[in-house]
């Protein structure tokens, strides 16, 4: 699956994984973040996904030729969660679409869990 582009040289093809693995990468980056969480939440307990699994704390969907991206987070205790969650959105936005070439319509931050830094 994943969003093909073509020009005069040829296609592209992307997959949604390459694209949640960016927007992941991205995610981490943003201050007052610990990491990304599992999507799926079982018994109450979270998840927090080491840098190999990134693309696991993202949902990534293609509708109208626009990128949906869900990302999962576990912020920082203390941090102000709206800040965050709005800085998360645009570097994955500018992430995604400098590295694809792909418009993102929508980034979705789902905030999975608060931990308290040690």
């Amino acid at each position: 699956m994943g969003k093909q582009i073509s020009n005069i040289l040829g296609k592209i093809d992307i997959s949604e994984e390459v694209i949640a693995t960016i927007a992941g990468a991205a995610a981490v980056e943003c201050y007052g973040l610990v990491g990304m969480a599992s999507r799926k939440i079982s018994d109450g307990f979270v998840d927090l996904l080491g840098r190999e699994s990134l693309s696991k704390g993202v949902q990534v969907r293609i509708e109208n030729n626009e990128v949906i991206v869900d990302v999962f987070i576990i912020v920082s205790y203390g941090v102000r969660i709206s800040e965050v969650a709005h800085n998360v959105m645009e570097k994955v936005r500018f992430s995604v679409e400098q590295m694809t070439g792909l418009p993102v319509g929508e980034v979705n931050v789902n905030v999975q869990g608060v931990r308290v830094a040690k």
